[in-house]
């Protein structure tokens, strides 16, 4: 894909660009947004800008790009490329979006390398970048085609649910009308919401309900009192949105989706990450499922696990199911304390494990089931926010 002479100045300039990339996407997000302001306001999460998350993704992930097409000239990291083209396509991220990120992008790192960005190394470096842009422009279109096109649509609240202290779930139904359009078990859908100061935010949520019915149903953990800023949209939505309110919903997007035939499963969740694992074992209930599923979450204490119930009762619905909760406080009889540890958890042969909860977790679990056995490539995750598993 990368030609031979794009392919040995990239090799070349790789270490350059790659130790400098964390200084040239903070210029290219400040130029960017300079001149298009709109991008912040309307289109990019303020909270990862602020909190430099998003930036710590797009370094990790055009790293990521470019030594792929070296190390494998004859292809592209193509679930790299899935996972970025779903959010894209969710957000409504339009192609002549791309050419503004080319413009910003490459003038950030003429600023910052200076004399060493010569024509020979511009000319590569775009060639990288117009490689990766139009694989994500495919994708985006052929999303957006399967789901009939890529516009937002009014969703009116029909039930408001305090699960916790921090977490509230949102069931909603059409407002126009017409039909809720199918979606697949652990994807997720984009809630845009006009805020006080003009700005229409967006984030994703996974659709915590099981796939058929009606109404989408997601939930929303209220995000503060941490390191980064507290939450825009989830304080907006804890806070505002009431039975009766219309919200604007993307259609469902999201590739981590359950494959279940007669694989033994294994659904692996911490804190907020219990939403889409919910959602699949809701399917896996309602579909008859009969092959063994084993169910992990970890959480900070029973009052903290959202939608704890459901996550219990489609389990107790599964002929061969194995459930294993564990908490840091208030430990119930017959849960794990602490961290998740599956030293004592059985994995059958073949399992295919989805993971979602924060990053430490995930890639402790992955190192665990891969100790065990499962293969590398039957073990697939969901990150919340800004992928930044790519930029370790």
């Amino acid at each position: 894909m990368l030609s031979e002479q794009s392919a040995a100045t990239v090799r070349a300039t790789l270490p350059a660009v790659g130790a400098s990339l964390g200084e040239i996407t903070e210029r290219f997000y400040a130029g960017m947004f300079a001149a298009h302001p709109e991008l912040l306001r309307d289109l990019f999460n303020r909270g990862n800008q602020a909190a430099g998350t998003q930036r710590q993704a797009l370094a990790g992930s055009i790293a990521a790009f470019a030594s792929h097409l070296l190390d494998h000239p004859d292809g592209r990291p193509d679930a790299m490329v899935s996972r970025i083209a779903h959010k894209h396509a969710s957000l409504g991220v339009t192609p002549d979006q791309y050419a503004i990120v080319h413009e910003h992008l490459f003038a950030a790192i003429a600023e910052v390398l200076g004399d060493a960005v010569t024509p020979e190394v511009a000319a590569a470096w775009d060639e990288v970048y117009w490689l990766m842009a139009n694989a994500l422009t495919a994708v985006e279109k052929r999303l957006h085609e399967e789901r009939g096109g890529a516009a937002w649509r009014p969703w009116e609240v029909v039930e408001r649910v305090s699960e916790t202290a921090d977490v509230v779930t949102f069931r909603l139904r059409p407002a126009d009308g017409g039909p809720a359009r199918g979606f697949r078990p652990g994807q997720y859908v984009s809630v845009r919401v006009p805020l006080a100061d003009g700005a229409r935010q967006i984030r994703q949520y996974s659709l915590s309900g099981a796939p058929g019915a009606d109404l989408r149903q997601f939930s929303v953990k209220r995000v503060h009192e941490g390191p980064a800023p507290d939450g825009e949209v989830s304080s907006h939505l804890h806070s505002r949105v009431r039975v009766g309110d219309v919200l604007e919903l993307s259609e469902a997007y999201g590739d981590l989706v359950l494959d279940a035939d007669d694989t033994p499963l294994l659904l692996a969740s911490a804190g907020i990450g219990v939403t889409p694992m919910v959602a699949m074992l809701g399917h896996l209930a309602n579909s008859g499922h009969r092959a063994p599923v084993t169910v992990v979450h970890g959480d900070r204490s029973p009052a903290d696990h959202a939608l704890r119930t459901d996550h219990g009762a489609y389990a107790a619905k599964l002929p061969d199911a194995t459930v294993r909760f564990w908490y840091e406080r208030d430990v119930p009889a017959g849960a794990g304390a602490g961290y998740v540890d599956l030293a004592d958890v059985p994995v059958a042969p073949g399992t295919r494990a989805y993971l979602c909860g924060p990053l430490p977790f995930m890639r402790g679990v992955r190192e665990q089931l891969i100790a065990k056995g499962v293969a590398p490539a039957d073990v697939h995750y969901e990150v919340f926010g800004p992928d930044l598993w790519l930029a370790r």
